[in-house]
């Protein structure tokens, strides 16, 4: 393989000085659960949002940054991704409970934040326990499942621009849609303030394990995966979609269609990104040949193929 380590050295050389880390190459394979995919140029992880805050500002305006959370919804694609990547750490993992309320860090774990919100006796997170990720990667998506999604428990989320400026957005703001929300890709959400309502913890508990025990009956739980593939369009349901077109068990390279769940693509074993990619592409193909529907992604695909001049790693 050959790589591009002289030119992240010189990235790196031209980045501000942070109290956070700098890594250049960075294995992004081990952080996301598909377990492929190439290098970033260099990894960020800031020491606070100040720190944040001062990189944004003083970085140079041709360099591009990318934003992960826990990796769990995410295909980094072969040939790396340019420029920095920033992965917020135990800075932003922060969850607060305050009445009905829960402030939390951009980084906390979805589950982490239903289970807080039962120790309050706070309903209506339940639905976070079948939610993997972050919750400022489920804000960006306006994630959901089990008939809940971001937008009915969100009351505002804090976040920084391109220019490292602090801006509080309402609900309104946020502009939440199906799997989206209005606010730019560039800006980094840092927190988020979430509301329920007053609830009996054995009644939650008793939720969460229900989800739990749903999400392993009905999801390959224990393969490298990435969740759910595709948005569900508004016409079916995208697992049905798939199966009626021959998806179930199909295979490209390393990368498979679940049995269990049609609308998860799993890596066998010795995946590429490529393969993963490649795979969920066939099966839009079909799908719009067959039903004139057009599947949209809902894993998020950053990076470059390896045949991208652009590329961290190339074939040799």
């Amino acid at each position: 393989m050959m790589t591009a380590s002289a030119s992240s050295s010189s990235l790196a050389d031209r980045l501000p000085r942070v109290r956070g880390g700098y890594e250049s190459m960075a294995d992004l394979g081990r952080m996301t659960w598909f377990r492929v995919g190439g290098p970033a140029e260099v990894l960020f992880t800031p020491a606070d949002v100040t720190d944040l805050s001062a990189f944004l500002k003083a970085k140079p305006a041709d360099v591009p940054v990318t934003v992960i959370g826990l990796g769990s919804n995410l295909l980094v694609r072969d040939g790396g991704v340019p420029g920095v990547l920033i992965r917020l750490g135990k800075a932003f993992n922060n969850i607060e409970t305050d009445g009905l309320s829960l402030r939390c860090g951009a980084a906390a774990v979805d589950a982490n934040i239903a289970t807080a919100a039962r120790d309050a006796a706070i309903t209506g997170l339940e639905f976070l326990t079948g939610v993997p990720g972050t919750i400022g990667g489920a804000v960006r998506m306006n994630a959901g499942c089990y008939g809940h999604e971001i937008q009915n428990i969100c009351v505002n989320a804090t976040a920084l621009d391109n220019h490292g400026e602090l801006h509080k957005l309402s609900l309104d703001e946020l502009g939440f849609s199906y799997r989206h929300c209005a606010i730019s890709e560039d800006w980094v959400f840092i927190g988020a303030e979430l509301r329920g309502a007053k609830g009996d913890p054995d009644a939650i508990t008793a939720r969460i394990r229900e989800i739990r025990a749903e999400r392993e009956e009905s999801q390959p739980t224990q393969s490298h995966t990435g969740g759910s593939t595709f948005a569900n369009p508004a016409e079916a349901k995208a697992w049905k979609l798939i199966d009626d077109v021959g998806g179930r068990g199909l295979v490209r390279g390393g990368a498979m269609v679940s049995d269990k769940h049609t609308n998860f693509l799993i890596n066998a074993g010795n995946a590429t990104s490529s393969d993963i990619e490649g795979l969920g592409d066939e099966l839009r193909r079909r799908v719009k040949e067959k039903t004139g529907i057009s599947l949209e992604w809902e894993i998020r695909r950053i990076g470059v193929t390896a045949m991208d001049p652009r590329a961290l790693v190339k074939p040799s």
